[in-house]
């Protein structure tokens, strides 16, 4: 099996390359690990391969937020500049002068 550097970062905001929602991520899966039913859930014409990164998010669309789980082929990084609004994210992170967020209580790296 190759290993793979996962792309994107703990507290790195990212977006959803075709769904608009954007969020947090909190942790990551090296490869997918969720159910087979979920997987099969999404449309076949879009499903992700299961051997690459998968992140969880603290995420949010117009209408709500939620935590969502998406592969590393659908994130991009998000520019925006804005912060998050789900309401874990100020519980687990705190946002840095450059509009990152990091673990609450770890210190800033030199």
């Amino acid at each position: 099996m190759t290993t793979r550097i996962a792309k994107f970062d703990i507290g790195q905001v990212v977006k959803h390359r075709i769904y608009p929602f954007r969020g947090v991520i909190f942790d990551v899966d090296p490869t997918f690990a969720n159910t087979e039913e979920w997987w099969r859930s999404i449309p076949a014409e879009i499903r992700p391969s299961k051997d690459q990164p998968f992140y969880h998010l603290y995420a949010e669309n117009a209408d709500s937020q939620y935590i969502a789980y998406v592969s590393e082929q659908n994130l991009l990084p998000d520019e925006s500049g804005e912060p998050v609004r789900h309401p874990q994210v100020s519980e687990a992170f705190e946002r840095t002068p450059d509009g990152r967020y990091r673990f609450r209580g770890k210190p800033l790296a030199s």
